[in-house]
């Protein structure tokens, strides 16, 4: 029998989980602050609507997948793995730190499954794009940039970077394989003292650099990714269709009596196999639950990301 998983926050992104898990046949029950709201996917799922506090009380819940606000994430975690549940946390899992780091103790004390919702990281373009990476068809990264930018949306208590950049981070950590030993944040509040520009520049080990730029006060859609090595660069493009959403360059760069010469390539397009991101996340989230075993985007990678995202934060007086 599969885990049976209650979502705990029924708004745009927990409403994506309700629907995929009770595709995937795991879904045992859904809970919103909002009693109506949770009832309506509880009709429409066919599944039991229970009041947040049941979740932790329920023996027949195994875990429970929390699309919250990011303010409740650290408490509700950590009332979860002590009531002996498994957790998928949806990004940000905590506004600090510190927070992060105490639900992420509580679920190792209490032996139970951490995970967090970096969805891009099952992406098939991504692993596709690791893959190359790691085999070396790209030679020695030296730079890897990301654009995530967007009109919408705005938040009370987090801003564009901490509210976009996680997925970014997320797959700029994989690749890179090292936290950034450097990382400088810029920013611009337009609407209020959050802001609504922002870019981090990054130095790793072995002086690999990276630059994050994510905007939710933008006119139009980017959501790009390119790594630039000495053997070729590649860009993951998610607006793209699927078959032009990852691209290999072998562009060629060389010095001629003292002189820069290069050749520019044309795009060759790497075959990618179609897939749901969040479908994927969720089925290894379940794999996790049934084999005990440790998460891809674990608890330690959720630090690592806040961490990034602590060090680049600028902070706002008011509005520009």
């Amino acid at each position: 029998m599969k885990p049976r998983i209650a979502v705990l926050g029924c708004g745009y992104w927990g409403s994506n989980h309700v629907r995929t898990l009770k595709a995937l046949g795991a879904l045992h029950a859904v809970s919103d602050a909002n009693r109506d709201r949770a009832e309506g996917f509880a009709s429409e799922q066919e599944c039991l609507a229970l009041a947040p506090d049941e979740l932790f009380e329920r023996d027949d819940v195994d875990a429970i997948v929390m699309a919250l606000p990011p303010q409740f994430h650290a408490e509700t975690a950590i009332r979860a793995v002590n009531a002996g549940k498994d957790v998928l946390v949806e990004k940000p899992v905590a506004l600090t730190v510190e927070d992060a780091e105490r639900a992420v103790k509580a679920a190792r004390d209490n032996k139970r499954v951490y995970m967090v919702g970096h969805v891009l990281r099952f992406h098939p373009a991504f692993e596709k794009l690791k893959a190359l990476v790691d085999a070396g068809e790209l030679g020695e990264i030296r730079y890897i940039h990301s654009h995530r930018l967007g009109l919408g949306k705005f938040h009370t208590e987090n801003d564009a970077l901490w509210d976009l950049a996680p997925h970014d981070l997320s797959m700029i950590l994989a690749i890179t394989g090292a936290a950034p030993i450097e990382v400088h944040g810029e920013g611009a509040a337009m609407l209020d003292h959050l802001s609504d520009f922002a870019h981090l520049h990054m130095r790793f080990p072995g002086n690999l650099r990276g630059h994050l730029f994510a905007s939710r006060l933008n006119p139009y859609r980017e959501r790009r990714l390119t790594v630039v090595g000495t053997k070729g660069m590649a860009v993951f493009d998610d607006v793209e269709p699927w078959e032009r959403k990852l691209a290999v360059y072998h562009h060629s760069v060389w010095q001629d009596s003292g002189q820069w010469a290069f050749t520019a390539d044309e795009p060759h397009y790497v075959p990618v196999e179609q897939g749901m991101p969040l479908t994927r996340e969720l089925e290894h989230f379940i794999q996790c639950i049934e084999t005990r075993a440790e998460p891809r985007t674990d608890g330690e990678e959720a630090i690592r990301v806040l961490q990034v995202l602590t060090a680049g934060t600028v902070r706002h007086q008011g509005a520009l």
